[in-house]
């Protein structure tokens, strides 16, 4: 599937983003979603994943309690709602699909967005 996200751009520590992730196909309700980030110099790491069903969540450690994973399949959409954000959340964004489990693992991701950039000023 194709994946184009959106929602990115430059705020205050502290403010909040959601960011979207607009999927071209309807099969896109049975493919797990996840977000990955890339920090400059830094490889790409994990940030949050949801099963197709929406039924099982993760998150990695450090977005836990502040960023909130969904996904609407009715349309065909995976959003990321960021709370509280820190400078140190400063990256580009990206959503990915996949129909395989071990969500944290970027390599067994096969369609992956554009990316969008988030910026936190402190």
């Amino acid at each position: 599937v194709e994946l184009v996200e959106s929602g990115g751009g430059l705020v205050q520590a502290g403010a909040s983003l959601k960011l979207s992730c607009a999927a071209s196909a309807r099969t896109f309700s049975v493919y797990n979603g996840a977000w990955f980030r890339e920090i400059q110099g830094k490889e790409r790491e994990f940030v949050a994943g949801i099963s197709w069903n929406v039924g099982n969540i993760y998150y990695s450690d450090s977005v836990k309690g502040r960023f909130t994973i969904s996904k609407d399949n009715a349309k065909s959409t995976l959003y990321l709602q960021m709370n509280n954000l820190k400078s140190e959340d400063t990256a580009i964004y990206y959503c990915a699909a996949s129909r395989t489990y071990d969500y944290r693992n970027a390599r067994t991701y096969t369609d992956w967005g554009q990316g969008t950039q988030v910026t936190v000023s402190s």
